[in-house]
């Protein structure tokens, strides 16, 4: 008779290690700390309710007299978006180039260009605002710099990591033909990270028309500029009607942008 296997030893409970503890309690103290500094109490929220409330009952019913301006505002944010994003994802192709690790020339090359990407990266676009409204002055073209200098940040680094992913065998194949560095990069790299680079270009869409609205706010133009005119003004139903605008083309920006992906991924 054949003996009965034996029984498996109970699962062990996963410990945590000293280090973990100290990061949690850290965390956690970082949170008392925040929540503290933010004063948040149930007598602030209760009456940011209240004033919330307050607000909607007087923006309702919204006021559409001024639609005609505010969708030429609207396409000015959706300009700006547009254009930022262009220029952004064609300056962030080379340096993308440069910074990977399959087709950078140069370690020093491929230092710096990582280096640019972090910087662009790091700095948020309403800090970016703010130095080209000193730059260039109020209106779009503070607003397109800014987005132009976010999208760089974003995109550059997701091509640089695709094209590092990419596979050796198409290049190699070409550079067994006598092709230079500049040839394979056209002929193999680049073509096969290309859906790559549209789906996250068109995530830098979405991401730069959501960012243009904001834009206006410190006044790169668009949208935000009567956003905060009405806001500034009490005037809550044009407000309301703004928001609701931004809201309808936001959404669709998204939609247009995810059947686009499934359309030519």
């Amino acid at each position: 008779m054949s003996e009965s296997p034996a029984p498996l030893p109970p699962p062990r409970s996963p410990r945590l290690s000293v280090w973990t503890w100290a990061a949690i309690v850290l965390l956690a103290a970082f949170l008392l700390q925040g929540l503290g500094q933010a004063q948040v109490t149930p007598q602030r929220l209760g009456t940011g309710l209240t004033n919330l409330g307050q607000f909607l009952g007087q923006a309702f019913p919204p006021d559409f007299s001024r639609i005609g301006p505010l969708a030429i505002a609207m396409h000015e944010t959706l300009l700006m978006a547009f254009v930022g994003v262009g220029l952004g994802v064609i300056l962030s192709l080379p340096v993308a180039v440069l910074s990977a690790r399959n087709t950078s020339p140069h370690p020093v090359v491929r230092t710096a260009s990582r280096l640019i990407i972090a910087v662009f990266r790091t700095i948020p676009d309403l800090v970016w605002a703010m130095v080209f409204l000193v730059a260039v002055g109020f209106g779009p073209l503070a607003g397109i710099l800014a987005i132009v200098a976010d999208t760089m940040g974003f995109c550059a680094r997701f091509f640089s990591e695709r094209i590092e992913e990419i596979r050796p065998g198409p290049a190699e194949a070409l550079a067994s033909t006598g092709a230079g560095r500049t040839g394979i990069i056209c002929g193999a790299i680049i073509p096969e990270a290309f859906p790559s680079f549209v789906a996250t270009s068109l995530y830098a869409v979405e991401k730069s028309v959501r960012a243009a609205v904001v834009l206006g706010l410190v006044g790169a133009g668009g949208i935000g500029v009567e956003l905060r005119s009405a806001m500034n003004l009490f005037q809550y139903p044009q407000a309301l009607t703004i928001i609701l605008l931004i809201l309808i083309v936001v959404i669709g920006c998204e939609q247009a942008s995810s059947f686009l992906r499934k359309r030519l991924i």
